[in-house]
């Protein structure tokens, strides 16, 4: 495996072999990965409700005022195989991503937490990395869980924990995933929502101006990440978290494809970087 890296590393998996998003679908597609296919299954009928599905558990939704993500231990994250190297200086971009997973309509917390350990499997067992490669996961049901260990300690003291989600910029940048294909399909309110709350949270937390900060991973890497819709709205995000951080009256949440489009989607494409 490629050792830490102060400015990333060069995309090759742990023989040295390069990763490539064809290598990883492949790899995903013959692992026989139960719990994945499960969460990937999209509702068959109905639009998307803005409730759990029945059985998941209360959700605590995320504000800025009183952010509330939840933790690795709740969602049942393994162990990484080294802790995250934590930087004593805040990120200068806020990077986000899609998972391009299906665009499923199960808001419930036990979807989300599967959603955590899947992307956790991949990235681990199938990237050979040291553990979640993001900071930051959204559930399409708004659910704000932790990724990399050590992120949520390093967030709130204004350090960085350092990820692996963008190729030779993970030393100065912090990483969301939201879970979804957004390439043709809208982004649904709840997701938005939380996204937006999460802006202006790191945004405060790390003194950044959404303007500059705030970018999608095609800006760094060669990929299509967060997708065409989503990477087209990321004007509206800005300008929506500004609002928010000078308390402009204007600046209610933007509530999205409040009724969801669950469809079939494709694999997890983790990321092409190394811790």
């Amino acid at each position: 495996m490629i050792a830490h890296s102060g400015d990333g590393a060069d995309g090759r998996g742990r023989h040295g072999t390069p990763v490539t998003r064809r290598s990883v679908i492949g790899g995903v597609a013959g692992a026989g990965l139960l719990e994945m296919l499960a969460m990937a299954s999209p509702l068959q009928h109905g639009a998307m409700a803005d409730e759990p599905s029945a059985g998941g558990g209360e959700r605590v939704m995320f504000t800025a005022e009183a952010p509330h993500v939840y933790t690795r231990a709740q969602w049942r994250a393994r162990a990484p195989r080294r802790p995250a190297k934590v930087r004593n200086r805040a990120p200068d971009h806020i990077i986000v991503h899609h998972t391009a997973t299906a665009n499923s309509g199960d808001l419930s917390l036990a979807h989300a937490f599967a959603l955590s350990r899947t992307i956790q499997h991949i990235h681990m067992d199938k990237n050979g990395w040291d553990d979640a490669g993001q900071q930051l996961t959204i559930s399409r049901g708004g659910i704000v869980m932790e990724g990399r260990n050590r992120s949520l300690k390093a967030i709130r003291a204004g350090d960085l924990a350092v990820g692996a989600q963008v190729l030779h910029h993970n030393s100065h940048t912090i990483g969301i995933e939201n879970e979804g294909t957004y390439m043709t399909r809208a982004v649904p309110g709840s997701l938005w929502n939380s996204l937006l709350e999460v802006c202006v949270w790191l945004c405060q937390e790390y003194k950044l101006d959404p303007a500059k900060a705030i970018i999608g991973h095609r800006d760094y890497n060669k990929t299509s990440c967060p997708g065409d819709r989503l990477y087209a709205r990321l004007p509206e995000l800005r300008r929506a978290v500004a609002d928010r951080l000078e308390g402009s009256p204007s600046s209610s949440p933007n509530q999205g494809n409040a009724t969801g489009d669950p469809d079939p989607g494709l694999p997890l494409l983790p990321s092409l970087d190394l811790p």
